[in-house]
């Protein structure tokens, strides 16, 4: 079994298994945050030169989290790089730079003030008193979490427009900022041209809490119905209210439950919008998230 190095950089500790030069972040100013613990084989860098701070996010370094292996890491930073520039975006963080290191690949983005809305990565400071930035976010008042909704809709008919699927789209994708009430996506790394299909099957990319009936199901197509599904899911956990049990179902069932109606924050018109947005088949869907969309925003208008 490899075994581990645990690194500091700027007092701040990280593990990899191998030992490469990040003698190159100096020009970045010091790190202020450091991620190491992503399935995705990156270590995120958070780099503050005392004017500009930004975000480093360098593949090939053979984190101990990584699903993938260090060269694959590297040729999916380099496809998420074109995608960024594709899907260029006001809500969306700003690709800066790019460019390759030795056995890596680094992208520059700017900074994006506040908090991931599932960092798991600090899962245990939750646990013991710190705020769960999710939970402060189901907190907030439905006009706040309303226009958070009005921002994933636009960058979805957005991606839909250009022609790309959201894949592994979800919560932890989502950065709120709690002091200016802003929601930026920060995490568009496995979005796809479509035509898409599920090659992999039941471990398609996503979190169960969130993937659609297709994303378990190898050869099924998937498509902006798919990102509608993903959407409604995310609006249930905007505006639904779900005890710790029927979550932990979501994952061992590999299956999205809506809440009941009488947990739902809005009023029964966008329950039922959504719902249908959640629908097992595809087919009973709304057929674009565009018409999602209106149908969400006249049955809210009923609701006020």
């Amino acid at each position: 079994m490899r075994q581990a190095q645990r690194h500091t950089l700027d007092g701040i500790s990280f593990r990899l298994f191998s030992d490469p030069d990040l003698s190159w972040l100096q020009r970045y100013g010091k790190a202020f945050v450091i991620i190491d613990q992503t399935g995705s084989g990156c270590v995120c860098f958070g780099m503050d030169d005392g004017i500009t701070k930004r975000f480093v996010k360098v593949a090939g370094l053979d984190t101990i989290h990584a699903e993938i292996d260090p060269e694959r890491s590297i040729e999916t930073l380099k496809k998420a790089v074109d995608v960024y520039k594709s899907l260029e975006h006001p809500h969306l963080i700003t690709l800066l730079d790019d460019f390759s290191i030795d056995h890596g690949y680094v992208a520059v983005f700017e900074w994006a003030c506040g908090s991931c809305l599932f960092e798991h990565w600090n899962f245990d400071q939750y646990r013991n008193g710190k705020p769960d930035p999710r939970k402060r976010f189901r907190m907030l008042p439905a006009e706040k979490k309303l226009c958070a909704a009005e921002v994933l809709f636009s960058f979805l008919e957005h991606v839909a427009q250009r022609g790309y699927v959201a894949v592994d789209f979800y919560d932890g994708s989502l950065i709120y900022d709690f002091e200016k009430d802003t929601l930026k996506i920060c995490d568009i790394d496995l979005f796809e041209k479509e035509p898409l299909i599920n090659t992999i099957g039941k471990d398609f990319w996503g979190t169960k809490r969130l993937k659609a009936p297709e994303e378990y199901e190898k050869g099924a197509v998937i498509d902006e119905r798919t990102n509608e599904f993903t959407l409604g899911a995310l609006l249930f956990d905007f505006f639904g209210q779900y005890t710790t049990e029927q979550i932990r179902a979501r994952y061992q069932n590999a299956r999205f439950v809506p809440c009941a109606l009488k947990n739902w924050s809005l009023g029964p018109h966008s329950y039922k919008v959504v719902c249908r947005a959640v629908d097992p088949d595809p087919d009973r869907r709304y057929k674009t998230i565009a018409l999602f969309h209106e149908a969400f925003k006249n049955a809210v208008e009923k609701e006020r």
